[in-house]
């Protein structure tokens, strides 16, 4: 059957693959969050950045400018204490005041290092101050006790006019550090905003790639799946005759196309198979139309075949009696033939109506005894035994489940034909023996005589297949055939030995009766 191959043209993305689908899906999906990503790291890293500049330098940079400024007036109010009561203890505040500019001056030499503007705003603090320093400061600090009174009065004008110029400058110079902070502050809020705006949107975005996945999956992969297995149950449940019609991407399309024809192959042999079981309905009809003719040619020949041939043996006899040497020699020889012919063809007829009699006739199942079956077989054959000088031995015999009159016909047949093919040199020695091998009995019977040829084994299970003459062994040529279909019969098998020499080896097996119980219960 040729594959089928998804139908409709192959235009567009009509025959991409789930693989494709996938990967197409997958490559847009990580090249959007790979963008959006970048995005949101770059809003993390500026917001991290802008709050880092704002913490680390903007924010310092204007408490050290406070500090500063708070340095100076320190000392100002220190050296102005110092003048107006010539006691030096109010210059403490001036000390500390000169420490803790130096300290606020180095700070801020460190913070704005990036910032030209601060830098020149503290230059000009520092330019400034000096100045004060050293046209009033320093001068009123360094006179005695005495003379601090007078100094202060003589330098008062100067030293508050540059003051207020040290005043203006750390009061500008603090106006440009807070409108930096205040431009960092909105900074960070602008890129705290552009932040959480752009992990809003990676999120949304993710949420919806996720449900563009799941509806893509949905429809093009568990929907189309679930239809199939939908389909394919109901095929399975005998609805042979419902096409499925895939939908899809190509590969699962290919595999609809799959079942498809699979179904249709199935209906194809559901077709065949209640064509060929109507075909053997018919010839089973047939054949027991046939083996009632043949029960019917059965009771023919055993009813109406008979009697004539009884009376042309009869009366082929009777000439034999009275006219034997009264006629000439080939008279006489005619005569023996016709008598002769009649007896072969009686019985002939008789063993042809004993094999169609087995599986047909006394095919009652039940346990048997095999070694009483072998005892009435030997009486039976007596005579013979006792003109041939034949010596039979036996093992004892188990117990199987079959007819009894069928196995009587199979071991008068086997020890009959070991008899009666005997060595000319020697009397017939026969053996029976027994073995259990699993589920069956296997049984040997070996004789000392003639033997089969290898060639023979086979065929002599034939049906009026004979190896001698009738002058040297008479006979039908139906006894071993019908051994085998009294074996197969019950269940066995029946062969000759090709190892055994001389004489001849049968084995034949049967079912065991304890491998019936389960049966028989």
């Amino acid at each position: 059957m040729t594959k089928e191959r998804p139908t409709g043209p192959r235009t567009g993305r009509s025959h991409w693959t789930t693989r494709r689908w996938l990967r197409t899906g997958v490559a847009v999906t990580l090249a959007v969050l790979t963008v959006l990503g970048s995005l949101g790291v770059w809003a993390i890293v500026r917001t991290s950045h802008v709050t880092d500049e704002l913490v680390r330098y903007r924010s310092p940079a204007l408490d050290q400018a406070v500090r500063l400024e708070s340095a100076l007036v320190s000392q100002e109010t220190g050296v102005r204490g110092y003048g107006l009561t010539g006691e030096r203890s109010f210059l403490q505040p001036y000390t500390e005041g000169m420490a803790d500019e130096r300290a606020a001056v180095a700070r801020l030499r460190e913070l704005l290092r990036g910032d030209s503007r601060g830098r020149a705003d503290l230059a000009t603090v520092e330019r400034l101050a000096e100045r004060w320093q050293e046209r009033f400061a320093r001068p009123v600090a360094a006179a005695a006790e005495g003379r601090a009174v007078a100094v202060t009065a003589e330098r008062a004008d100067d030293g508050k006019r540059v003051f207020d110029a040290v005043r203006q400058a750390t009061a500008r110079q603090q106006r440009h550090l807070s409108a930096e902070n205040a431009d960092a502050v909105a900074e960070l809020r602008r890129s705290t905003r552009l932040r959480n705006v752009s992990l809003a949107v990676i999120g949304s975005v993710i949420l919806l790639v996720a449900g563009l996945v799941f509806e893509g999956l949905r429809r093009g992969v568990t929907t189309p799946l679930a239809q199939l297995g939908r389909s394919a149950r109901e095929v399975a449940s005998g609805r042979f005759d419902r096409p499925l019609d895939g939908t899809g991407p190509a590969d699962l399309r290919q595999l609809f196309a799959d079942v498809e024809a699979m179904r249709r192959r199935l209906l194809q042999e559901l077709e065949y198979s209640e064509e060929a079981r109507r075909l053997l309905d018919e010839q089973a009809a047939e054949l027991k139309r046939s083996n009632t003719e043949l029960e019917q040619f059965a009771y023919v020949a055993s009813h109406d075949l008979q009697e004539p041939l009884r009376k042309v043996s009869s009366f082929t006899q009777l000439l034999q009696r009275r006219y034997g040497g009264q006629l000439d020699e080939r008279a006489d020889q005619y005569i023996d033939f016709a008598v002769d012919g009649a007896n072969r063809m009686q019985v002939l007829i008789n063993d042809l109506l004993a094999f169609s009699r087995v599986g047909r006739v006394h095919n009652d199942h039940t346990a048997v005894d095999l070694t009483q079956v072998l005892d009435r077989t030997l009486d039976t054959l007596s005579v013979s035994i006792e003109e041939s000088g034949a010596e039979i031995t036996s093992e004892p015999l188990p117990t199987v489940l079959g007819d009894p009159t069928q196995l009587g016909i199979l071991w008068q047949n086997l020890l009959s034909n070991s008899v009666k093919f005997r060595a000319p040199d020697r009397p017939p020695r026969v053996r029976v023996g027994v073995e259990r091998n699993g589920d069956v009995w296997e049984f040997a019977v070996t004789d000392n005589g003639i033997g089969i040829e290898p060639e023979f084994q086979e065929k002599v299970f034939v049906l009026f297949q004979r190896l001698h003459t009738r002058d040297a062994y008479p006979g039908t040529g139906i006894g071993l055939a019908m051994c085998k279909k009294v074996v197969e019969f019950h269940g066995g098998t029946i062969t000759v030995d090709p190892e055994h020499s001389p004489g001849t080896r049968i084995v034949f097996t049967l079912p065991a009766a304890d491998a019936h119980e389960g049966e028989l219960s």
